[in-house]
C-alpha cells in the first residue's frame, strides 16, 4: 500500500510539474510574441541616411523628427540622451551638438523640471543634413511617413483608449494601442521630472527606444519617454516642440535652400 500512494503521488507530481512547464511555456510565448517586431527594411537608405524614426545615438537613443531653429536643422530626441553644447561624434566624424532639454516656463513642483515632453533637439552638422528628405521619418519595416504642411500632433486630450499606434525605436517597427495615460509625478529622488501628461501603449520597449516618434492613427504626435515595466509610455510631440522652439519639417528643405 505505502508503495502503490507513493507511486501515485510521484504522478501527481509529475502531472503537476508537466502543467506547471506548459503554462511556463504558453506565458513566455505570449510575451515573446507581443514584444515582437519587424526589421526587415521595406525603403532604401538615403545618404545621408534620415535620422528621424531611426537611431540617433547607436544603442542608446532613437530620433523624432526633423525640424527647425532659426536657419539650423535639428533633429528631436530625448531629454536623457546629451547634455547641451556636448558634440556627438561617430567613426564618420561629427554628427552634431546637442541642444537644450525642453521645459516648461513655470512648474509647481520644487526640485523637478516640468515638460510637456521630455526631448531635447541634436543640431545637424551640414553633411549629415538629408536635404531633400527633412519632411520625412525613417519607419524601417514601416516604410517611409511623409510629414505635410497640414500635419498638426495630437495632443493628450486628443489621443483615447485604444487608437492604434506606431513605433520604431531601435529600428524595430512595432505597432499597438494605447492603454490609458495619467499625470507622471514619480518621487523627486526616483526621477524628478513632471509630465502633466503621460500615455501608455500596449507596445514592448527597452533601453534605446528613447527619443523614438510615436505615429497614433497615423499622425506624428508622441515621443518615447519612460518605460512602466516593460511597456511604452510616451509624451506629446507637440508640446515638446514648442517648449523647445523647434518648427517641424513639412517639406523637404524645411523652408531653407540647401547649399
Amino acid at each position: 500500500m505505502k508503495a502503490d500512494e507513493s507511486r501515485r503521488r510521484r504522478r501527481r507530481l509529475l502531472l503537476a510539474l508537466s502543467v506547471a512547464v506548459c503554462v511556463l511555456t504558453l506565458e513566455f510565448s505570449w510575451q515573446r510574441g507581443s514584444a515582437a517586431g519587424s526589421t526587415t527594411r521595406v525603403a532604401p537608405v538615403y545618404d545621408p541616411p534620415v535620422l528621424a524614426g531611426q537611431m540617433v545615438v547607436p544603442i542608446w537613443c532613437s530620433g523624432g523628427v526633423y525640424g527647425r531653429v532659426g536657419d539650423q536643422i535639428v533633429v528631436t530626441s530625448s531629454g536623457h540622451c546629451g547634455g547641451e553644447g556636448q558634440t556627438y561624434s561617430d567613426a564618420a566624424g561629427v554628427v552634431g551638438v546637442w541642444g537644450p532639454d525642453s521645459y516648461s516656463a513655470s512648474c509647481p513642483y520644487e526640485g523637478y523640471r516640468c515638460t510637456a515632453s521630455d526631448m531635447n533637439y541634436l543640431v545637424v552638422a551640414p553633411d549629415r543634413i538629408p536635404w531633400g528628405h527633412l519632411n520625412e521619418i525613417d519607419m524601417g519595416a514601416g516604410g517611409y511617413r511623409t510629414v505635410t504642411p497640414d500635419t498638426k500632433p495630437l495632443e493628450c486630450s486628443d489621443i483615447h483608449d485604444g487608437d492604434a499606434l506606431d513605433f520604431d525605436g531601435r529600428a524595430i517597427y512595432r505597432t499597438g494601442k494605447v492603454l490609458t495615460q495619467r499625470e507622471y509625478l514619480p518621487s523627486v529622488d526616483q526621477d524628478p521630472v513632471y509630465f502633466p501628461c503621460i500615455v501608455i501603449a500596449d507596445i514592448h520597449v527597452w533601453t534605446g527606444d528613447s527619443g523614438g516618434v510615436l505615429f497614433v492613427n497615423g499622425v506624428p504626435s508622441g515621443i518615447a519617454s519612460r518605460r512602466f515595466g516593460d511597456l511604452l509610455g510616451f509624451t506629446p510631440l507637440g508640446s515638446g516642440l514648442a517648449e523647445l522652439g523647434v518648427t517641424m519639417c513639412v517639406d523637404p528643405d524645411c523652408g531653407l535652400t540647401p547649399p
